[in-house]
């Protein structure tokens, strides 16, 4: 006999940034977001945060922005970034953060790919954007943000800019939110371009909040209400890893280095000044930290943990880092993967002896995220024995599985696994161990070597 199939009874929640938005706003009022300025900081509540992204909103809304527009930021780290990255999500628009790295060439191009309508920048970024005068043609306005007076009406040759302040002075402190569909695009960013033009990589609401929901996990970044995050690695890089996100769902105090990201001085002194217990960004800040540190006896007691990513780590930097006190939390991931794909924490029964090896790893997929390697050539499954190497294919809820316009669609596999290009071996217990990448391997008697 056929037994009818009994469905769930829980309710149809929409997996959306407006929850984040939503708690930042109920719960953790008390909260802090510092951003280092060239003397002193800019400090604010959430609850004074909260009413300028309302007003923000209403100025988006006010100016014609509608669901589905895509706002672009070139911007910094710090709390007018923050803002927007509220507001546009959760208005139902597209925030689409600029790599400030990337030539004027490859910048023209993904704002005219993403079609672009809104462009908000920094003030001492108006350089960058000078050279795409006239060649951005979706562009409808530019907002500046500075804490200087009004912008005047022809900005270093660019034309009119709006004042960011000003337009939020002109709103209201609430905004009637949407209703919005998870499924609904939240942000995009590009890859970095290293081979022909960077490709979009669109979020949806319900990849950032399952995201973050990843993010706080405890054998994951481990955010909790009682940490103060420095999130060095910049806005425009993969969302600056879901930390904004992360520190707004679980209650974070956080910092911004503006500008000064680049300068360790200015890192380790807003660290110490604000008591920060997180910090993360890439390996080579950590090197000039670290010559910081070990040069004026200066430490950090407070942190706890240094989340790097973005490059392999050298053991001698983690080993130098573990001698000042800061312990490394190696993570794998690109924008491809929102980008939280590994965590490098040592395993339960992991010998004291093993540790620093296991943490030179890019460690062990994290929950939520399923994991293959793949022969080059033949798409082979293999194994993971600590010895076959392939490339990496992964698969989940905040995975790509496709790019922005169509492009490069051989990325995903017949079964729907996103190549990654990466190159690794993953051991019994599965440490992954990145190698090469796909294009670097030679095949070689027929064995497939790493060019490393």
């Amino acid at each position: 006999m056929e037994v009818a199939a009994v469905e769930g009874l829980m309710q149809d929640y929409e997996l959306s940034l407006q929850h984040v938005l939503w708690r930042i706003e109920r719960l953790h009022q008390k909260k802090e977001v510092v951003t280092k300025l060239e003397q002193g900081v800019h400090r604010m509540t959430n609850a004074e945060m909260v009413p300028r992204i309302n007003r923000l909103a209403g100025a988006l809304k006010r100016l014609g922005v509608k669901p589905g527009d895509r706002v672009a930021t070139l911007a910094f780290n710090n709390h007018r970034h923050l803002e927007l990255y509220y507001a546009v999500p959760c208005m139902g628009a597209v925030l689409h953060t600029l790599n400030l790295r990337l030539f004027p060439q490859h910048l023209e191009f993904i704002i005219n790919d993403a079609e672009d309508k809104t462009l908000f920048v920094d003030q001492a970024l108006l350089p960058l954007l000078k050279p795409l005068i006239g060649k951005i043609p979706s562009i409808k306005r530019f907002v500046l943000m500075t804490d200087a007076s009004a912008p005047s009406h022809n900005q270093d040759g660019i034309g009119e800019m709006l004042d960011y302040e000003a337009l939020l002075q002109a709103e209201s402190d609430s905004y009637p939110w949407p209703k919005l569909s998870e499924r609904m695009a939240a942000a995009m960013c590009y890859t970095s371009g290293t081979t022909g033009n960077p490709k979009g990589v669109v979020y949806s609401h319900r990849s950032q909040f399952i995201h973050t929901m990843g993010v706080l996990q405890a054998d994951n970044l481990g955010l909790t209400e009682k940490d103060t995050v420095l999130p060095i690695v910049p806005m425009f890089h993969a969302n600056s890893w879901g930390l904004p996100y992360a520190c707004g769902m679980a209650g974070c105090k956080v910092l911004f280095p503006d500008r000064f990201m680049g300068d360790a001085k200015s890192v380790v002194d807003l660290a110490e000044q604000e008591d920060a217990t997180i910090l993360a960004g890439v390996p080579t800040i950590w090197i000039n930290t670290v010559a910081l540190l070990k040069e004026t006896g200066q430490r950090l007691p407070k942190v706890h943990t240094v989340i790097c990513g973005g490059s392999a780590i050298p053991r001698s930097l983690m080993e130098a880092m573990d001698a000042v006190g800061l312990r490394m939390l190696h993570a794998w991931g690109m924008t491809e993967t929102s980008p939280l794909g590994s965590v490098s924490r040592p395993r339960a029964g992991t010998a004291k002896e093993d540790e620093l090896d296991v943490r030179l790893t890019q460690g062990v997929i994290v929950p939520g995220v399923e994991i293959r390697i793949t022969d080059p050539a033949s798409g082979e499954e293999l194994p993971w024995d600590g010895v076959a190497f392939g490339e990496i294919q992964v698969r989940g809820p905040w995975i790509a599985r496709g790019y922005h316009n169509g492009y490069d669609p051989g990325k995903l596999t017949e079964d729907e696994w996103f190549r990654t290009g990466d190159v690794a071996k993953i051991s019994p217990d599965g440490y992954i161990q990145i190698v090469d990448r796909t294009k670097d391997v030679i095949k070689s008697g027929g064995e497939w070597i790493s060019s490393v």
